[in-house]
Parts: C-alpha cells; structure tokens; sequence
C-alpha cells in the first residue's frame, strides 16, 4: 500500500524555466523554449514589415496620382484648338482636346476665349460643380453677339461663331492673316485706285470684298452693310471657301 504524502513544487529558476527535461531510460533530452525576448521580437517585427508596406503602397499612391494628374493651359489671343493639340502633342488632336473640354469651350470647337483654362491630356475635374456651371453659363452668354468686344479679336470670334453654325470653314488664324494684309485691320478701308474700282466696284472693309461678291455670298443673319466687320468677314469667307476650298489657303489676293 502505498503512502500518500504532500510534496511540496520547488520553484523553477529563470534558468530551469528555459529548459524541459523528458527523461527516456535515464538519458535526459534538453529542450530550449523560445525566449520572452525572442516572442516580443516577432510583433516588433510585424509591426515593422507592416509600416514598410504602409509606406511603399503610399508612395506608389502618391506616384500614381502624380502621373494621372493633368496639365493645364489658359488660351490667349489667337489660339485654337488644332493650334493648342500640335503645340502639346497631343494623341487624338484637337478633337480629344475638345472633347475633354467641352463643359468649358461649348458646343463650338471653333470658339474659344482667352482666359479659358483648358485641361489637356485628361477630362477636366467635374469636382467643382459650381465652378462648372459657372463656366458653362459665361460660355453659353459669350455665344451672343452682344458679348463679343468691340475690336478686331472680337469681330473674327463672332464672325467664326456664324460660320460654324453655315458650315463655312476657316480659322482664326487664316482670317487674321488675311484681314492683316487687306485692311491692316480697319473696317472702312476702301481701294480707290485698282481695276475694281475703275469699274465702279471697289473692294471694301476687313477683307476687301466687291459689292457685288458680297451680295452673292452674303450668310443670313449678318448685315447687308458690307462695310459691317462680321458681314464683310462672313461673306469674303464663304466666297473664299467656295472658290479655294477655305480662306485657310489664302495667302494672297484673291
């Protein structure tokens, strides 16, 4: 019979707390348990790793949102859309230009102001929408004839504005060059002195358009005054295209 006593459990040192023994036929196998410094270490570790992915995916982030973000341009005197494209190279021309600014430019393409700010190589941020509809209505307010300045800038804008809605081709650009060397830009001028004016027929105003020719290619909707800058600009311009395909390919007397 065996007798049953109290033992009493002698306290592990730090030193036997590391170790366990397994006795197999009196041959002890010592076991090392894994370290408190060690285990603290692995979270440590995490932890670590953890703020290292944070921070690679941040700035991948930060990155991406920098190749993504567009560039801007404020158009000046002159511009046009085609001109704009070449100038920034853009894939898709002045028709991507366009489309990804039509809450600004309008429903013309041919018709923009300086001080309109383009967004060029992305759509344009519709974050704003005040903003938005604020360029929008001073878009749709320009349109009117009433809002165009009173200058040669003005009378070449209102002018493109009437042949984009008859289908008459022509830019800013070929119209100001022409214009430039017809008139040097003034609405009375009159040729007293060539064949034309022999005939009775002188060439008149910005473009230096007969009577005659202007009658025959006046655009409705504009003036009968031939003197009259964007009557006198319309018509030379419809003869123009009819005759040369567009006042683009003027380059001379015509």
């Amino acid at each position: 019979m065996s007798t049953t006593g109290k033992h009493g459990r002698r306290k592990s040192t730090s030193l036997t707390r590391g170790f366990i023994v397994a006795a197999t036929g009196g041959v002890a196998l010592v076991l090392p348990l894994v370290g408190a410094g060690f285990a603290s270490a692995a979270p440590a570790q995490a932890a670590t790793a953890a703020k290292a992915v944070a921070s690679k995916s941040a700035t991948a982030e930060g990155v991406s949102v920098q190749k993504a973000a567009p560039a801007t341009y404020s158009v000046v005197a002159g511009d046009t859309l085609s001109k704009i494209a070449r100038a920034h190279s853009l894939s898709g021309g002045w028709q991507k230009l366009y489309a990804d600014n039509r809450n600004v430019i309008g429903d013309n393409p041919g018709l923009i102001a300086p001080g309109m700010t383009l967004t060029i190589g992305a759509a344009a941020p519709a974050a704003t929408t005040a903003k938005t509809a604020a360029a929008s209505a001073a878009t749709t307010s320009a349109a009117k004839p009433a809002t165009y300045a009173n200058n040669l800038d003005g009378w070449i804008r209102e002018a493109l504005a009437v042949m984009a809605k008859h289908g008459i081709p022509g830019s800013y650009d070929s119209i100001h060059r022409n214009i430039m060397r017809e008139s040097s830009g003034n609405p009375r001028a009159i040729n007293n002195w060539d064949s034309n004016a022999a005939a009775g027929t002188p060439s008149k105003g910005l473009l230096q358009i007969i009577d005659p020719t202007f009658r025959a290619y006046h655009v409705p909707g504009t003036s009968m005054d031939s003197y009259d800058p964007v009557a006198n600009i319309t018509a030379a311009c419809n003869y123009a295209a009819d005759k040369y395909g567009s006042i683009d390919n003027v380059f001379g007397a015509y």
